[in-house]
């Protein structure tokens, strides 16, 4: 059953995959999600897994801040 939020057909990430985006460790990515910088859902047997939408929304967020020019 979905939440009324997340749509049924969006894939779910484990932390592990979200490191791999983000190329951090694991446990930086549920220390995001502890504080509040990434949105997680916890499953049955108290894993967390994070929306693909979100994370890769974060994720071109931080590639566009990146490659913004400087002023000087």
């Amino acid at each position: 059953m979905s939440t009324p939020t997340q749509n049924a057909n969006e894939r779910l990430l484990t932390p592990g995959e979200v490191a791999t985006l983000f190329r951090v460790d694991p446990k930086t990515v549920t220390r995001w999600a502890s504080a509040g910088r990434i949105g997680s859902i916890r499953t049955p047997g108290g894993h967390r897994r994070f929306r693909e939408s979100e994370v890769r929304g974060m994720l071109a967020d931080l590639t566009s801040e990146a490659t913004l020019p400087t002023r000087g």
